[in-house]
């Protein structure tokens, strides 16, 4: 288990959204420091974050990041995009943009911050995944997702030996500038935040943040139809 309370973390995409609540919310459990990332860290206004400039899928910038957050001891890799493009009709490269920020992008972090943690005495990783993980509804970002999954359950087995835990977090509509056209329930992000932060607290495997995300998980072993109506018509 790890303690929030005197640590110094690093939250990916730490400008806006679920990054920004979860900046807040380490604060709050007494976080000692907390680098907020984000392409431009103007856009970082939590008032005693260390903005950092970070592009998740430029190598030289994830060296650079690393080689100033030599304290880390808890990497949330959040950052993230939504591009959806559709695999008949999408120009693939809008396919590989999308794989690039949040498969490739995560990797990249994460390798550049596993000798850091590890020479802080471990710690803890926190990927934040999506419902859309476990459904193909929408395109290159479900397909993203899902590929993130199984990167952090492959990262689990081969960290734990190493002092670092893994936690993925799985989340449904959040009330943020992605999903503001979506008519739909939705979670705050400072709840988000708060049942993600309790996760790695308790050393949780997975963290489901919502309603949707426990159902579809717990559907998971049913018939393919169960999941997509459309199959059984």
């Amino acid at each position: 288990m790890t303690t929030l309370e005197g640590s110094v973390a690093l939250v990916t995409g730490g400008s806006r959204g679920i990054g920004k609540a979860l900046v807040s919310a380490l604060y709050e459990r007494g976080a000692k420091k907390v680098y907020a990332t984000a392409r431009d860290p103007r856009t970082v206004t939590h008032p005693d974050a260390v903005p950092l400039a970070l592009e998740v899928s430029d190598p030289a910038s994830v060296a650079a990041a690393a080689a100033q957050a030599q304290d880390v001891t808890v990497l949330i890799n959040n950052a993230g995009a939504a591009v959806s493009a559709n695999f008949l009709d999408s120009p693939v490269e809008d396919v590989r943009r999308e794989f690039e920020t949040n498969f490739f992008g995560p990797l990249l972090v994460t390798r550049a911050f596993v000798p850091v943690l590890e020479r802080n005495g471990g710690g803890h990783i926190l990927n934040v995944h999506s419902v859309l993980s476990w459904v193909g509804l929408a395109g290159s970002y479900s397909a993203s997702k899902a590929a993130f999954w199984s990167q952090t359950n492959s990262l689990r087995l081969d960290l734990r030996p190493r002092g670092i835990d893994v936690t993925g977090l799985h989340v449904g509509w959040v009330d943020t500038d992605m999903a503001a056209k979506v008519d739909a329930p939705k979670t705050t992000p400072e709840s988000v935040a708060a049942q993600a932060l309790d996760g790695i607290e308790s050393g949780a495997f997975e963290v489901l943040a919502d309603d949707l995300s426990r159902q579809v998980k717990a559907g998971l072993s049913a018939d393919l139809a169960a999941l997509y109506p459309q199959l059984a018509a």
